[in-house]
C-alpha cells in the first residue's frame, strides 16, 4: 500500500461514512498516523441521496473527496481499497490491493439494504444506499416517464407511472413526498404529453403508522402532508414477493409497476475475519462496550451503524442514522488520545438531538425531545439542519 512507517501508532479506520470521517478530523496532527481505507473516494452525506434519485440535486452537491479532507492533517494517509478480511492475531487487514499492519483498527464501515430474506425483492428492486444508485433511480425514473410517452399499451403505462415504495421511515417518507412533487411541478411542464393523473405513488409500511421511530403526532402530520401531496399510504401492509412487475402484499392488495422501489431496513455490513461471539448475527453489527471496543478485541473498536452498544436506554443499541455515528466517532477519538497516554478511557453517552423528516418542497416533521411540530416551520428547521452539515 505503500504506507511509510511511522514513530507514532498506526490507527487503519475501515470506512469513510459519518462514523469515519468524525473519527479522522479530531485526530488532525495528533501523535498517530491515521490511515482511512474505503472502496469509494468520496464521502456520501446519505441523508440527501433522494433529493439526487429524484433530480432535486446533482450528486456532487452530496458527495466530497475524502482526500480533500484529509489534506488539512500532516498525519493522514487515504487508499482507495476494499478491506477483505480482518486478522486480528496478526493485527493485520487484507484488502484487494495489499495487506496492512494496524496498531488499532476503527471499524467504521456502516450499513447496507436489509431485504430480510426475500430474494425476489433483493433481485428486483431498486434501493439506494450509495451515490451510483441514487443516480439509477433517477435514470429509471426518468426513463419510465419517457417510455410512458411512446406506448401505446394502456397496461404497461399504468405500470410504467405507478411507483410503489416499501418502508415508511425517514427515507420512504421522503423520497414519496419528492416523486408527489415531481408529478406536481415537473411532469406538467416537462412531459406535457403525459396525464399527471395516471401518476401514482404508493408508500407500503409494515407498522400501523408512517415514521415508526418518531412520536405519533409527527406520524400523523407526516401521513397527512403525504396525503395532501397525493400519496397513497398503506399501513400494516408487508411485502410478500415482487417479481414480474407484480408487488404482492400480506393483505392481498398486489401492485403493478416498473419501479419498486425498496427503502424498509438496513442491517450491518461486516468485514470477514472476527470470530462469531463479536458481532450480534441477527443485526449483523459488531458487539461493543460503552468504550465501543469489539466484544474479545482489545485493539479494535467499532463505531456507527457497524457497532452496537446495548445498555438500558438502548437495549437494542443505538438508532442507525447520522447522530450517533458522528457522536461515537468523536468520542472514541478523545478515547484513544486517552488510552496512548496511560489514560482511562470514558463511557460512551448518546445525546439525542432529536429526529427529522421533509416532506416535499416545504413541509416538515421534527421532533426535539418533547417538543413535537410539523409544516414549514419544521422544513425551516430541517433545511438549516441539512445545510449546516453539508
Amino acid at each position: 500500500m505503500n504506507i511509510p512507517s511511522s514513530k507514532h501508532p498506526r490507527v487503519v479506520i475501515v470506512g469513510g461514512g459519518f462514523a469515519g470521517i468524525s473519527f479522522v478530523k479530531k485526530l488532525f496532527n495528533k501523535p498517530v498516523q491515521l490511515v482511512l481505507l474505503d472502496k469509494r473516494n468520496y464521502h456520501t452525506f446519505q441523508p440527501l441521496l433522494y433529493q439526487v434519485s429524484t433530480s432535486g440535486l446533482e450528486p456532487d452537491s452530496i458527495a466530497y473527496p475524502l482526500r480533500k479532507i484529509l489534506n488539512k492533517s500532516n498525519n493522514s494517509f487515504f487508499r482507495l481499497a476494499e478491506v477483505h478480511q480482518i486478522l486480528p492475531e496478526n493485527r493485520t487487514v487484507e484488502t484487494n490491493i495489499g495487506s496492512l499492519v494496524y496498531d488499532y483498527l476503527i471499524i467504521a464501515t456502516g450499513s447496507k439494504t436489509n431485504f430480510f430474506g426475500n430474494k425476489n425483492v433483493e433481485k428486483n428492486a431498486v434501493w439506494m444506499k450509495s451515490v451510483p444508485q441514487a443516480l439509477n433511480l433517477r435514470s429509471l425514473i426518468l426513463e419510465n416517464f419517457e417510455q410512458a410517452t411512446i406506448t401505446e399499451d394502456e397496461d404497461r403505462r399504468k405500470a410504467l407511472l405507478n411507483f410503489v415504495i416499501a418502508g415508511a421511515g425517514p427515507t420512504g417518507v421522503e423520497l414519496s413526498g419528492a416523486l408527489a412533487e415531481l408529478k406536481n411541478h415537473i411532469v406538467t411542464k416537462d412531459y406535457k404529453d403525459l396525464n399527471p393523473d395516471e401518476i401514482h405513488v404508493h408508500l407500503l409500511e409494515g407498522e400501523q403508522r408512517v415514521l415508526p421511530p418518531m412520536s405519533e403526532k409527527s406520524s400523523a402530520n407526516a401521513q397527512r402532508f403525504l396525503e395532501n401531496l397525493g400519496v397513497k399510504v398503506h399501513t400494516s401492509t408487508f411485502v410478500e414477493d415482487y417479481q414480474n412487475n407484480i408487488v404482492t402484499t400480506n393483505t392481498g392488495k398486489k401492485f403493478k409497476t416498473e419501479t419498486f422501489i425498496w427503502s424498509a431496513g438496513v442491517t450491518g455490513a461486516p468485514v470477514r475475519g472476527l470470530k462469531a461471539h463479536a458481532f450480534v448475527e441477527k443485526t449483523n453489527r459488531y458487539q461493543v462496550n460503552q468504550f465501543n471496543q469489539v466484544h474479545g478485541h482489545e485493539h479494535i473498536f467499532a463505531i456507527g451503524d457497524i457497532a452496537i452498544m446495548q445498555n438500558e436506554d438502548y437495549p437494542n443499541g443505538h438508532p442507525m442514522v447520522a447522530q450517533p455515528a458522528i457522536q461515537q466517532g468523536e468520542h472514541l477519538a478523545k478515547n484513544l488520545l486517552l488510552l496512548l497516554n496511560n489514560k482511562s478511557m470514558k463511557p460512551f453517552s448518546y445525546f439525542d438531538k432529536g429526529t427529522m423528516a421533509t416532506i416535499g418542497r416545504n413541509k416538515a416533521v421534527v421532533d426535539l425531545g418533547k417538543i413535537r411540530f410539523g409544516g414549514f416551520s419544521a422544513w425551516f428547521v430541517w433545511m438549516f439542519v441539512h445545510l449546516w452539515f453539508l
